[in-house]
């Protein structure tokens, strides 16, 4: 018998090795708003695969692509079996009933294809426990196949956590809030649902960038990969006790697939090593934040609410003007703190200066650390009569959060001397204050001379240089208008621009890539390579970054009738820098043939 028993399994590995059919799990009923899984599996190693559209449902991840490899040891006789899965998460949005086309895939040189199926998604609690069960229109397979069993992703391996960089700040003090994902599994993708709204709060968003600083940490005696994805500046408005809400996110993890234990002999190969990686949706919620929001002191005069640590200076453009022109008096107030919220001082100008309201010019920088920068407050001010004034004495004052207390910046007097007005300047001004800087340049007295004037009739009346200035305006223009057109094309050939867009970009980044050939910077030569070629084939053929792979690079240098010839040196280049960039060994001579290999292939495209 035991005999008997190891000649049938091993007459079932053989036939698992030769057996090739692709085939799909997929739930045949879904609620409404529902995420789920579709997964695609074949036996051998496989590529190429084009999966269907999934029209009318939403493709949250995917294709994933996983391999899975069976060992064996009989009579001495190793034997192995690799299974190829392409996985993905689907969002069922619509109520309806959906068919998904066919799926194909490529194994050991030979085509194989799977039937489309369909899924019936339906209101929220209309569909019964035993309806969850996976079929409706799979392969023979399929219907007796169940779906691989879910990893569960505990509380202390992935979570999301807010701290604040004070809990007790003083009113109008700022405050950085940063927001992490602490992981012990690797992530795929994280989309923020909800921002808090944060009542009693002036907020400034510091990660326009984009960027997320990633690092290590280590949490009650475990260590975490942690991800800073948002950082804010808090500004308190009010004093008391405040709440900061907390912050809604949906990362997508991937873990390994858990296999079920039946009992056989395949559970002998029940190892992360041979089993497949599954993407796992989860929610996460931050923790709320209570602040006891402190009130300022007592304010002092010339207060006008500047919470944080600053400089001020105070200029003029001039010291000495006519009657009736312009003096710009400019005040800046730069450092860090609440710098948007700063109002202008007032300033007792002299009666004589008819003095316009302030033009408020900011220079902010919201980085990591906070918000930095300046404030200008500019006054134009126009003298009425001659004489000599002082602009007076300026008191800026300031609330200092780290010392507690109010310091005060004077800024000295600044003496400007008044001339006699130009006579023929107006003496009234115009009404409208916003736009007038230099008055004696803006209206002036109707000149009196008569200038040099000629008699009708004089053939001298149209001077050489007249004629010569002519004809050059009448050539600028044609040479315009044709410049103008040619232009005008050049804008609506789409295609044309993208690719000589392309081509510069890549050559941009294969000369960058050029300049760590040697330096040993082995990830950063190979990273500018990966963005050249990407980032000319997807402007090249008009493919959205997000949809860019092998797969839709064959398709469309298909579609576009390249030469067969010409697609394999393509796809070829694509393997061997994937392949170069985790070889290990020497990678110089390397480093070279594929930057040969790369700027061949922008070339010929």
């Amino acid at each position: 018998m035991k005999k008997i028993l190891i000649a049938f399994v091993f007459c079932a590995l053989t036939f698992a090795t030769w057996c090739q059919e692709l085939t799909v799990r997929a739930p045949g009923r879904v609620e409404q708003g529902r995420r789920f899984e579709v997964r695609y599996e074949v036996n051998g190693r496989a590529d190429d695969f084009r999966g269907p559209s999934f029209k009318g449902l939403s493709v949250l991840s995917g294709p994933n692509v996983s391999h899975q490899t069976n060992m064996s040891i009989i009579n001495g006789q190793m034997s192995r079996s690799i299974t190829t899965g392409f996985n993905y998460i689907i969002l069922a949005d619509v109520e309806g009933s959906f068919n998904i086309g066919n799926a194909s895939c490529n194994v050991d040189g030979k085509r194989v294809t799977c039937q489309g199926f369909t899924i019936n998604v339906e209101k929220s609690g209309t569909q019964a426990p035993q309806q969850q069960a996976y079929g409706g229109g799979q392969t023979r397979r399929q219907a007796a196949s169940q779906p691989a069993q879910s990893s569960n992703i505990d509380s202390k391996s992935l979570f999301a956590r807010a701290s604040i960089s004070k809990n007790n700040p003083y009113q109008g003090e700022q405050v950085i809030l940063t927001y992490k994902i602490y992981t012990q599994v690797s992530l795929s993708q994280y989309q923020i649902d909800k921002l808090p709204g944060n009542k009693g709060f002036w907020s400034e968003d510091l990660t326009r960038d984009g960027n997320v600083r990633q690092y290590e940490e280590t949490v009650d005696g475990r260590r975490y990969m942690v991800a800073e994805i948002r950082r804010g500046a808090l500004f308190a408005q009010e004093n008391g006790k405040l709440t900061i809400e907390p912050l809604d996110l949906d990362v997508l993890a991937l873990v390994q697939r858990q296999r079920q234990r039946t009992g056989s002999i395949w559970d002998l190969f029940d190892d992360p090593f041979f089993n497949p990686t599954q993407a796992v949706e989860k929610h996460l919620r931050t923790n709320s934040i209570k602040l006891n929001v402190k009130p300022l002191p007592k304010s002092p005069e010339h207060f006008n609410g500047a919470v944080g640590n600053f400089n001020v200076k105070a200029e003029t453009d001039t010291r000495e003007v006519r009657a009736n022109e312009a003096i710009t008096y400019r005040l800046t107030v730069s450092g860090a703190g609440n710098l948007m919220l700063i109002d202008a001082p007032n300033i007792d100008f002299p009666k004589v200066f008819e003095v316009y309201d302030p033009q408020i010019n900011d220079n902010i920088n919201r980085t990591s650390n906070g918000i930095t920068g300046s404030r200008t407050f500019e006054w134009i001010l126009i003298p009425r009569n001659q004489g000599d004034y002082e602009i007076p004495e300026v008191s800026f004052v300031f609330f200092d959060p780290n010392s507690g207390r109010y310091i005060t910046k004077r800024l000295p007097a600044i003496p400007v001397h008044i001339n006699k007005g130009d006579p023929k300047t107006m003496k009234n001004v115009t009404t409208n204050k916003s736009d007038v800087k230099l008055l004696n340049s803006d209206i002036n007295y109707i000149q009196t001379n008569t200038g040099h004037l000629s008699p009708i009739g004089n053939k001298d009346f149209f001077p050489w240089w007249f004629w010569l200035v002519s004809a050059f305006i009448i050539l600028a223009s044609v040479a315009g208008i044709i410049i103008g057109r040619h232009h005008m094309a050049q804008q609506q050939d789409i295609a044309g621009m993208r690719l000589r867009r392309a081509t510069k970009m890549a050559r941009k980044r294969l000369k960058t890539a050029a300049a760590y050939l040697y330096s040993g910077d082995d990830n950063r030569f190979y990273e500018e390579i990966y963005k050249a070629i990407w980032g000319c084939l997807a402007d090249k053929y008009n493919i959205q970054l997000s949809r860019l792979s092998s797969d839709t690079v064959r398709d469309c240098l298909a579609e576009k009738h390249v030469p067969e010839e010409q697609q394999a040196r393509i796809m070829q280049t694509l393997q061997k820098v994937d392949f170069a960039r985790f070889a290990p060994g020497d990678a110089t001579s390397r480093k070279q043939e594929i930057f040969d290999e790369a700027l061949q292939m922008i070339v010929m495209i």
